[in-house]
């Protein structure tokens, strides 16, 4: 499905590193933290052990905790609503664009609006079970999917007029703008990941990015066991987790972002020669670019089969061609222990269904050669026939 781009550059790096007695919490981490900072434009840059640690620390700095109600989305990965469960709070979830995947501001807007009044005024937001009466709306938890950033214009004036707390999970979508803004910095605290499929890697990892100096040391010592500053070792203020970046895996992303804009130029170039070959299929639905969207970080090429035609019998067909393919998502909603917790049944968020029905992922990375994808575009065209 992917692979990283990974060069001599980069293995020289971690081969020096293991040269030297500091493996965690040195000059590396720091380094990269520092680059992330310079090119996101964010005043603070926490580096953790993978996105799913930075967004729960995210959750964790916003106060977020015990029968809380937050506001995200349904399509998007696992992670982005067990954060909130980690923490006892409730995924309110809210139908996404059809056009690009991304929360459906209208709705959020209402959803909003009806759930500040009270929980009697929101129900038709509330899942059927597994809320509290007890519960308030305390923040939005929105998702930049596929590398494209969600409406933080209209999300941001939510957060001001409603006192919420807005993050921003740019997991799959760091290099994205929005109206000529970075993504990740568009929230009070957003998210870059790494694992290797994405647009840079650092095998595995992470790093939360803020503007407020307060949240930034409150993640700090979170990452860190919940040691504060000025404690002694082993004294710790909070209760924090091991969510620590290696020194390894530091100098690998501090190498990789000083070539991540030439990553996003070649998976532009990707997903360009799939447009171009796949353009004249009307039974593939292509990806869209909403109008805000000044910059796409592509992550993955995901195309939609028109009614009708068999998603999965598609990937099982092209699997059969050595080519792999992926379902991309699974609504939230429905996964097993979220009917279990909330009660969700299928209708619930409809368009969210039917993405997850007929979304289909293409091999994409920036290595991909042209000569690939003409194997993959022919191979589906013919099974399409």
């Amino acid at each position: 499905m992917s692979a990283p781009d990974i060069s001599d550059i980069e293995r020289n790096a971690v081969a020096d590193v293991l040269r030297t007695p500091v493996l965690s919490m040195g000059m590396q981490t720091e380094a990269f933290e520092d680059a992330v900072r310079q090119y996101s434009g964010a005043k603070h840059a926490i580096a953790v052990s993978s996105g799913t640690a930075g967004l729960h620390l995210c959750v964790r700095a916003a106060n977020i905790g015990a029968a809380d109600l937050v506001l995200t989305s349904p399509y998007s990965f696992i992670a982005s609503s067990n954060v909130l469960l980690y923490e006892n709070a409730v995924p309110i979830f809210v139908d996404v664009e059809q056009s690009s995947g991304n929360l459906d501001v209208g709705q959020l807007a209402e959803a909003v609006k009806q759930l500040s009044k009270g929980l009697d005024s929101g129900k038709k937001w509330l899942p059927r079970k597994g809320y509290s009466a007890d519960s308030r709306l305390r923040g939005i938890l929105a998702v930049d999917i596929f590398g494209q950033a969600a409406d933080f214009e209209t999300i941001r004036e939510l957060g001001k007029e409603y006192g919420l707390a807005i993050i921003e999970d740019s997991c799959e979508a760091i290099g994205a703008e929005y109206l000529g803004h970075k993504a990740g910095v568009l929230g009070d605290t957003g998210v870059f990941a790494f694992y290797p499929n994405k647009q840079m890697t650092t095998g595995e990892g992470g790093v939360v990015v803020t503007n407020d100096d307060a949240m930034a040391a409150m993640m700090r010592s979170l990452r860190n066991q919940g040691r504060g500053p000025g404690d002694a070792w082993l004294q710790h203020k909070y209760l924090g987790y091991n969510y620590r970046m290696t020194e390894l895996s530091a100098v690998l992303g501090r190498v990789q972002i000083e070539r991540l804009d030439g990553f996003l130029e070649q998976r532009a170039r990707v997903a360009d020669w799939y447009a171009e070959r796949l353009a004249d299929l009307d039974v593939l639905e292509l990806p869209q670019l909403d109008a805000k969207t000044t910059r796409m970080s592509w992550f993955l090429y995901v195309v939609r089969v028109a009614q009708g035609i068999d998603r999965d019998k598609v990937i099982n067909a092209l699997a059969e061609a050595g080519i792999p393919s992926r379902a991309y998502f699974t609504p939230i909603h429905l996964q097993p222990f979220m009917v279990e917790k909330f009660d969700y049944r299928k209708g619930d968020f409809p368009v969210t269904e039917d993405l997850g029905s007929r979304s289909l992922a293409l091999p994409f990375s920036s290595v991909m050669t042209e000569d690939q994808v003409d194997l993959v575009c022919s191979e589906l065209k013919e099974i399409l026939k």
